[in-house]
């Protein structure tokens, strides 16, 4: 989904149980306002000179400590050479003459040059998820489109290489991940908050200049900027989870740039910031309920249980276990309730996943919290030498900048009911993360983003019945907002976040028909 700083995303993890993606107009006071569609500007000199810069492609290096760790990408099958480079962009383009920034990029050229459309440029959620460490990942999984596109990613303004939005520090963000993210008391409920406004503070002084211009209507002004340096007469997209919500804040923008663009995994844009981690709840307990079924069906399942009720209310005895008495993680670190809820989002964002997910739980119950943590770890960007990458401080800042939602203690306390309802498991969790952006020096641009996108070409949207983080209900959301005849819808029957690379022959086929041969498929395909 657009990924709240609570649940971001793993399969990327690169979408932590962090302070949740609801954001909103907070005290006023010294806050900043973040720039909104309506800050244009006539070209300038400077302006025109951004347009027609030339790119310096070179062999890409490993990937720098915002990115995260591991070694410089390896070529592709074939031999072929993974490029990096940076664009200059403005960093306020209502005033393109004043500061720039560098945008971190990343390609690997098509393979028939002679039959080549153009860049497909790829945007794979978080917000905060590198997409100049996750394209490389991933390549192979895209390696039919390659043959008639160049594939092309980047790191949006404030994440990864891109002017890396910066917060608290290793120790200090180990430490936050330790505490308990379902405050009782009211002595938890103090700890809570004011860890809440330590983060901020730290947010801001490390970053305060950048934090007003981090939001997703300037990444969609920053893609259509990269569309005119790469060449390209119109954007060809492919926008995941939260790039679903930036390819329709796109579409919004610049209708008639549009060419070929598919969203996999759909933030619903109708939702405010509240309805949206309901949502999110909801999505994730139904992935916890597949799970479950899977796992009562199972004469081999670890976890006690022969219904799907029997083995989540287990596990829920597990994590009260964990509340009470934190067992042995990894090295000095202890597995607590907080964590131990961190690791089973992780492990749901992908059916694959599921069995270190029945490991995981069943060794945490006998007394060792390893794996549960280490998926933990990866939903919260922390490598094993112990640092942490910037996808979550990213994820805040964007997340904050976007939704003008604030809200206060009261009205937290006042949701949670709703989020327990929706989840027994990550209800608490996603309700206590409302607090997320109350505080944060930027006030958001607005209460649902605007993707209404008359003119443009059909944009493919395609919905999983089985994601946990995007919940199905957004592709048919997003299908009619984006406009009649704009908005095409297909369903995957399938679970994990994402239809794509699910395994279905069915949707590769219609995506890679519509994105290499302009084939629209009709509007309601299902897909099983």
């Amino acid at each position: 989904m657009r990924t709240s700083p609570a649940l971001r995303a793993a399969a990327l993890a690169t979408t932590v149980l962090l302070p949740l993606a609801g954001c909103s107009d907070g005290d006023g006071g010294t806050e900043k306002s973040a720039p909104t569609a309506a800050s244009t500007a006539a070209p300038t000199a400077t302006a025109r000179k951004l347009t027609s810069q030339k790119l310096d492609w070179k062999p890409c290096p490993a990937p720098n400590a915002a990115q995260g760790t591991g070694t410089a990408p390896s070529p592709l099958p074939g031999g072929a050479a993974w490029q990096c480079s940076f664009m200059d962009a403005p960093l306020d383009y209502a005033d393109p003459d004043g500061r720039t920034i560098e945008l971190a990029l990343i390609r690997a050229v098509a393979k028939e040059p002679d039959r080549r459309i153009g860049s497909l440029v790829f945007n794979f959620g978080g917000p905060g998820a590198s997409g100049v460490a996750t394209l490389p990942s991933f390549g192979t999984d895209y390696d039919s489109l390659r043959t008639r596109y160049d594939l092309v990613s980047f790191d949006p303004r404030g994440i990864g290489r891109s002017e890396g939005v910066e917060c608290s520090d290793d120790a200090t963000l180990d430490a936050r991940y330790e505490k308990d993210g379902t405050p009782d008391d009211a002595e938890e409920e103090k700890a809570f908050v004011e860890d809440q406004k330590s983060y901020i503070a730290d947010c801001e002084e490390k970053s305060g200049d950048e934090l007003p211009y981090v939001g997703t209507t300037n990444a969609a002004r920053d893609m259509d900027l990269l569309r005119q340096v790469l060449g390209d007469d119109k954007l060809y997209y492919f926008g995941i989870s939260y790039g679903t919500e930036l390819g329709g804040v796109y579409a919004h923008l610049y209708p008639k740039n549009v060419g070929r663009a598919v969203l996999d995994a759909v933030v619903d844009p109708t939702e405010d910031a509240l309805e949206s981690s309901l949502g999110q709840a909801e999505g994730f307990q139904l992935a916890l309920d597949n799970f479950a079924a899977d796992c009562a069906e199972r004469d081999d399942c670890r976890i006690p249980g022969a219904t799907s009720k029997e083995v989540q209310d287990w596990i829920v005895g597990v994590l009260a276990k964990l509340e009470k008495k934190p067992v042995p993680g990894l090295g000095e670190r202890e597995l607590t309730e907080t964590q131990a809820t961190t690791g089973i989002a992780s492990a749901l964002y992908s059916k694959e996943t599921w069995p270190l997910l029945e490991q995981g739980l069943d060794e945490a119950d006998g007394g060792n919290g390893g794996l549960l943590l280490a998926l933990a770890d990866s939903l919260n960007g922390r490598s094993e030498d112990g640092h942490y990458d910037n996808s979550n401080a990213a994820n805040t800042a964007v997340n904050c900048a976007d939704s003008k939602q604030r809200f206060t203690l009261e009205q937290t306390r006042k949701a949670l009911p709703r989020f327990r309802e929706a989840s027994p498991v990550f209800g608490d969790y996603l309700g206590w993360g409302l607090l997320a952006c109350t505080g944060w020096p930027v006030t958001g641009a607005w209460e649902t983003p605007d993707v209404s996108a008359p003119g443009s070409a059909p944009i493919l949207v395609i919905g999983n019945t089985g994601d946990p983080a995007t919940p199905y209900a957004g592709a048919k959301a997003m299908a009619a907002e984006l406009g009649k005849g704009v908005g095409i819808e297909l369903t995957y029957k399938g679970e994990g976040h994402g239809a794509y690379n699910g395994g279905s022959t069915c949707v590769q086929k219609a995506v890679d028909g519509y994105l290499l041969e302009g084939r629209v498929p009709e509007s309601g395909t299902v897909c099983g």
